[in-house]
């Protein structure tokens, strides 16, 4: 608002000073004067050029009398000019900084927000050190606690142990004469016991373990059945009681605990395995007492099948010596049961053999063997399947040097 004004007052104030120069000019002009002697065409130029002049003038001095910006511009421009630039180079150099400023500000965030995180995590772990730290504190108190309970006992079982220590001075010495009463009355219970078996041995009939009967009694089947086969056993037993003692089978006298016999017949009926039953001695009976038995279970498979391997085994033989020859087969033999013991074969619970040989097989190995001289391998192969009842029949077979493939 302020420059529309001035621009009207210097507006009305140029027309006004036009005015009043063209009306001294016209007077000049009209009156023909003369300003330093000049014609008068000539003054009425002047005074139009001082009119102008005037005009000119007095619009600076009203411009720079109304307003220091105008003040400014006429006499300071050079000056404001310097300013501007300086100004503008502080601007830069300030705009300059304030990138920086914000470049390093961006990087505090980002150090700011690092070190946040590790002190989250720090707090984190300082959480979890101080409840480890709790933890810790209840187990030492725990263990200082018990260590305590554990002197006191340690010291009850120190005052204990004295106790005990006074009174195994006082029990040496009666063990002392306590050994001796024993090792008496040991000399007296191993006469007593040569005695009764002198006295016995000659009227023995079974032996402790010695089997009566034996047969595979098929599981999974009805316990009438199951009976039914082992009835089959018991008489089986009968006649060999019978046959041994002498007499009728209405005379033998197998005497069987009722619940055993019941629980083996129920176990067989229950189960899905084929077993094996025996029937055997309970100890060493005297003629003319009861037959007492025992029932032995194993559950029956096959372990051999017709024609398996058993064992191979190397010798040397010296050729034409019959007790050697024999002695050879003896030990391959024995060699034999213990690998078919081991399989699964059930021994003679007296001899402790498994497996049968008839006479003329044994002559005929000994009659092959006895003109060989040198290394020779001896192999067993079954004969038939063979279960685990047995027994355990023999093909033996001779190469000359080499373990059988």
């Amino acid at each position: 608002m302020y420059g529309v004004l001035l621009i009207a007052v210097l507006v009305i104030m140029g027309g006004l000073i036009a005015f009043i120069g063209d009306k001294v000019g016209s007077k000049v002009g009209k009156k023909k004067l003369s300003l330093f002697g000049l014609r008068p065409r000539h003054t009425s130029i002047i005074v139009t050029i001082i009119t102008g002049i005037s005009i000119t003038t007095l619009t600076f001095a009203i411009l720079a009398v109304a307003s220091s910006n105008v003040r400014t511009a006429l006499f300071g421009m050079e000056q404001l000019n310097e300013t501007i630039a300086e100004t503008k180079n502080k601007l830069a150099d300030t705009s300059a900084k304030l990138t920086s400023a914000e470049a390093l500000r961006e990087k505090a965030d980002e150090a700011l927000a690092k070190s946040q995180s590790d002190v989250d995590k720090l707090q984190k772990k300082q959480q979890s050190l101080e409840e480890e730290t709790r933890k810790l504190a209840a187990s030492t108190k725990a263990l200082e606690n018990e260590k305590l309970a554990l002197t006191a006992k340690n010291q009850e079982l120190a005052n204990e142990s004295d106790a005990l220590m006074a009174q195994n001075g006082a029990l040496s010495s009666k063990n002392d004469a306590l050994g001796k009463e024993n090792s008496e009355l040991e000399n007296r219970n191993s006469d007593l016991r040569t005695g009764l078996q002198i006295m016995r041995e000659g009227e023995i009939s079974f032996r402790a373990g010695e089997v009566l009967s034996s047969g595979v009694v098929r599981g999974n089947r009805p316990l009438d059945e199951v009976l039914a086969d082992m009835g089959s056993l018991i008489q089986l037993a009968d006649r060999t009681c019978a046959q041994r003692l002498g007499v009728n089978d209405e005379r033998s006298e197998i005497w069987i605990y009722q619940p055993e016999y019941e629980h083996a017949a129920k176990t067989i009926s229950e189960g899905k395995d084929d077993m094996v039953v025996r029937i055997v001695a309970a100890g060493n009976l005297v003629t003319g007492e009861p037959v007492r038995t025992n029932l032995q279970l194993f559950k029956n498979s096959i372990i051999y099948e017709k024609g398996e391997f058993i064992i191979a085994r190397p010798f040397t033989m010296k050729g034409n010596d019959r007790a050697e020859t024999e002695g050879t087969i003896m030990s391959f033999l024995k060699d034999v049961n213990s690998a078919a013991q081991a399989r699964g074969i059930l021994p003679d619970p007296i001899r402790g053999s498994v497996g049968v040989m008839e006479g003329t097989q044994f002559y005929e190995i000994v009659q092959t063997l006895l003109p060989i001289e040198g290394p020779i391998v001896m192999s067993a192969y079954a004969r038939d399947d063979t279960d685990a009842l047995g027994p355990l029949r023999l093909n033996l077979k001779l190469e000359s040097g080499q373990q059988p493939q």
